[in-house]
């Protein structure tokens, strides 16, 4: 559930174009597409042809197709309305209540028996929302949640938005997904980029999905019309569980080096001047770490006991305080200035993982 991407028909691409992108995203591990089906610029005679031709490959490679909904989506498709047995012989697999739906209808077509997830606005919900939706007993087992994107500049949410609405949904146990824009291809008409949160806006789409499963997504989409090969590449590169960390090796040791291929835990009993790696030690085996660059440590540095820290030999830590030097302990490594903010996300549990630069 980790990557998706967005097609629009009758817009900015051409049918090949659009065609090379799911051929694309799928040898890279994409599983999902998020569509809209009445996007006011669009050429609507070229999108009713280009549709059910993309729609069918996707079927194909088993992907799960999102397709924004209305009641004017059905007329448009020649269906009647709520009618999900036609969407599904299309390939939809997943609807996104846009607008037009009450509470009682989304519960309804929670309980479907053709297999279509229901996918809820993850920016707009409210407690309130869900306490009329809980009158009707939906089946939240079939339904997850998709933030908007925001082409106009500045109309992003905030971060704080994001996480309030994410709470309120992972308390009934909805994953979350929310968007990035491409850099690449800046979908029509305003072309400032589809981020979800305004912060994204014009930032790398490695950055951004970096940050938006830092802060607790279960999925990624790239919004925009055309992302890059590069982008599809660097987006899913990503584990959705683990906060990537680049960094700038200050070591040639091998056995230090191998230590910070690994992934990581945070530990539960979270110190108060640094991140410690649970692993850490029992990755060690029966290698020895020698002393060495046992200099002043700073913010941000990557820190591994050696053997004259006896039992905590092969402890690793990224500091969260400025230290005077130990001779028990190596710097090996140190994050990235830029991505210092990414250290408040490790909280006890959490993965993190290193980059190295």
């Amino acid at each position: 559930m980790s990557y998706g991407f967005s097609v629009y028909f009758g817009l900015d691409n051409t049918k090949e174009e659009n065609i090379n992108l799911l051929k694309d995203a799928h040898k890279l591990g994409f599983t999902r597409i998020f569509t809209s089906l009445h996007i006011p610029e669009a050429n609507y005679e070229v999108l009713k042809v280009e549709v059910r031709e993309f729609f069918a490959l996707a079927k194909e490679y088993n992907m799960d197709i999102i397709s924004d909904i209305s009641p004017n989506t059905f007329k448009f498709l020649d269906l009647e309305n709520m009618d999900l047995k036609g969407l599904k012989n299309m390939g939809v697999k997943t609807i996104r209540i846009d607008f037009g739906y009450t509470e009682e209808e989304i519960s309804i077509m929670s309980k479907n028996e053709h297999g279509i997830k229901i996918q809820l606005n993850a920016s707009t919900i409210t407690k309130e929302f869900f306490e009329t939706l809980d009158e009707f007993s939906p089946n939240y087992e079939n339904i997850d949640a998709l933030h908007n994107f925001y082409p106009r500049v500045e109309t992003g949410i905030s971060e704080e938005c994001m996480v309030r609405k994410n709470e309120i949904l992972k308390e009934r146990g909805i994953k979350v997904c929310a968007f990035v824009q491409s850099n690449n291809r800046k979908r029509s008409p305003m072309k400032d980029g589809l981020p979800t949160l305004e912060d994204h806006r014009n930032i790398d789409v490695k950055k951004a999905s970096n940050h938006l499963f830092a802060i607790g997504n279960d999925c990624v989409f790239i919004g925009d019309s055309l992302p890059s090969k590069q982008e599809l590449i660097d987006l899913s590169s990503l584990d959705k569980d683990c906060v990537e960390l680049r960094i700038n090796l200050k070591t040639d040791d091998d056995i230090c080096t191998k230590l910070l291929e690994n992934k990581y835990s945070s530990r539960t009993d979270s110190a108060r001047d640094a991140i410690r790696a649970s692993e850490s030690r029992l990755l060690l085996e029966n290698n020895k770490i020698k002393s060495y660059n046992t200099v002043d440590k700073k913010y941000g540095d990557v820190t591994i006991d050696n053997e004259g820290y006896l039992r905590y030999m092969g402890e690793l830590q990224i500091l969260l305080t400025n230290q005077q030097k130990d001779e028990r302990t190596n710097v090996v490594a140190s994050v990235l200035q830029e991505d210092f903010y990414l250290l408040k996300y490790i909280v006890e549990g959490k993965k993190f993982c290193f980059n190295k630069i």
